[in-house]
């Protein structure tokens, strides 16, 4: 897959089978249209392209609004999209400038200069330009003009993507990584550089291995405990492991800590690229009265981990 970030310096595309959005999670229901996508353009020799933006529209678009949370980052985006073998992966600096182009300027300026399309294929409610003034319906009247087909996601389609991701999100809140993962199609992970703790885990006989994300707008699940498949630096086969999402009741905590202990190992990891991949929920955070009860627990939590992940 070739990855594209600057506008002005595209290839020629030999007959652009295009798809645009945000492609948030690359879940199951998007690869039915990443499926739909790589048929249309074999059928017509031509090259597959997705469009997305960085960053999300809703940041520029409502700047004072709720905090975006993805489901990836871009860089895991791309990661997990060039995977379906995409031949084009086309990531739009999303401005300002971008949006306030009228309906007629996005389709005539961006989509048909910079991608002279063979096809679209497109949501039937997708919206662009200025204030959404642009849809299926302009695109359907200038399609003879111009020279391109267009492919109609249907109504049911783009609900059931809809609600997918807001189910994985939910999901993810609730601490159900299990219909989480389902919908993905994948295991949920979470991505990050170790950090210096205060050793605390070290003391109690199982260190941890702390994880600062490099993306705050990554979505992180529910707080609780948490049997995970641990990947150290990128390598293929992953270590087996436990984490806790959550402030540290027992020690009055008040900051989100992200901390993996990965079963018999103790390696000093600090500063390296550690991936979790959340398997499955164990239990909600609780506030211990004396160090040894939290310690039993962290047995039994280890144990627990342990059958889940054998099975």
């Amino acid at each position: 897959m070739r990855i594209h970030r600057d506008l002005t310096h595209l290839p020629a595309l030999r007959r652009a089978v295009i798809t645009i959005g945000t492609f948030d999670g690359v879940h199951s229901g998007h690869r039915y249209i990443i499926q739909q996508l790589q048929e249309t353009a074999a059928a017509c020799d031509g090259e597959s392209v997705i469009i997305t933006f960085d960053p999300h529209p809703r940041e520029v678009l409502q700047p004072g609004g709720a905090p975006v949370k993805l489901l990836t980052t871009l860089e895991e985006k791309i990661e997990l999209l060039a995977k379906e073998g995409i031949d084009h992966l086309v990531i739009v600096p999303f401005t300002r400038e971008f949006s306030e182009l009228s309906a007629r300027a996005y389709l005539e300026d961006f989509l048909i200069e910079k991608f002279n399309p063979h096809t679209i294929i497109i949501g039937y409610d997708h919206r662009f330009g200025h204030n959404r003034e642009g849809g299926l319906e302009l695109l359907e009247a200038e399609q003879n003009r111009y020279g391109f087909q267009l492919v109609e996601i249907p109504q049911q389609i783009v609900h059931d993507l809809a609600v997918s991701s807001t189910k994985i999100r939910k999901s993810l809140q609730d601490g159900n990584i299990q219909l989480a993962n389902e919908l993905l199609g994948y295991h949920y992970f979470l991505e990050g550089t170790v950090i210096h703790g205060d050793k605390m885990g070290r003391q109690l006989g199982y260190p941890t291995a702390n994880i600062e994300l490099p993306d705050p707008r990554k979505l992180i699940p529910a707080q609780g405990i948490y049997a995970i498949k641990v990947y150290l630096d990128k390598q293929p086969s992953p270590l087996n492991g436990v984490m806790s999402i959550g402030t540290r009741p027992t020690f009055n905590g008040v900051d989100l800590r992200l901390e993996a202990h990965i079963f018999d190992f103790s390696q000093e990891i600090y500063d390296r690229l550690l991936r979790v991949e959340i398997i499955s929920y164990i239990r909600a955070n609780l506030k211990f009265d004396n160090i040894q009860d939290l310690i039993d627990q962290m047995d039994k939590d280890s144990l627990a981990a342990k059958n889940v992940l054998a099975s």
